[in-house]
């Protein structure tokens, strides 16, 4: 984990200096700018349909694997979660969503680094992945790297600033950053 670290490290950086790229499917970027509006109203829809954009692989056979994770998920099954998940990235390496939902699963097994490892995959194919970035801050929170997890979840909010989970988090690490106690 520590060679991870500074490469997560390094990558969260670049994204914060503003370096933005389009997402992978044009459709999503005029939902991402409607999405930063700062009064609006629709953000659950907007993510919802940015969602479900993401989720699209443009092959059959890779949506089935992703669908067949996700169900395996919600019944908690997160080893045969990982086994479709896996299957979806050999089968579709360029699929970002793969990575995110693996690392969803490898969370919820337990296994960290591994979630760093497909979250920061996930961000090297759609930057504009304000879930995985929050992914990305929870687990740093998690172990610890307070620094970094703010870096995360600042990254997030950039691009999605109405997700209550983020703002909470913020505001919970300026806390401790601060060193005000809980």
């Amino acid at each position: 984990m520590r060679i991870l670290n500074p490469v997560v490290a390094a990558f969260l950086g670049f994204l914060l200096v503003g370096h933005a790229q389009a997402s992978e499917d044009a459709g999503v970027a005029p939902l991402l700018e409607e999405l930063q509006q700062p009064d609006q109203p629709d953000w659950q829809r907007l993510e919802r349909q940015i969602t479900r954009l993401w989720s699209r692989s443009g092959s059959a056979s890779a949506d089935l694997l992703l669908q067949r994770g996700r169900d395996a998920m919600r019944r908690g099954q997160t080893t045969e979660a990982i086994e479709h998940f896996s299957a979806l990235i050999d089968h579709a390496p360029d699929f970002a969503e793969g990575y995110h939902s693996r690392a969803t699963a490898w969370f919820m097994d337990g296994k960290l680094g591994r979630a760093l490892d497909d979250l920061a995959e996930a961000l090297a194919r759609n930057p504009d992945h304000f879930s995985a970035l929050a992914g990305m801050g929870r687990i740093f929170e998690d172990l610890s790297e307070l620094e970094r997890a703010r870096a995360a979840y600042s990254a997030a909010r950039a691009i999605h600033p109405h997700r209550t989970d983020v703002r909470v988090a913020l505001e919970r690490l300026e806390r401790r950053l601060d060193g005000t106690a809980l």
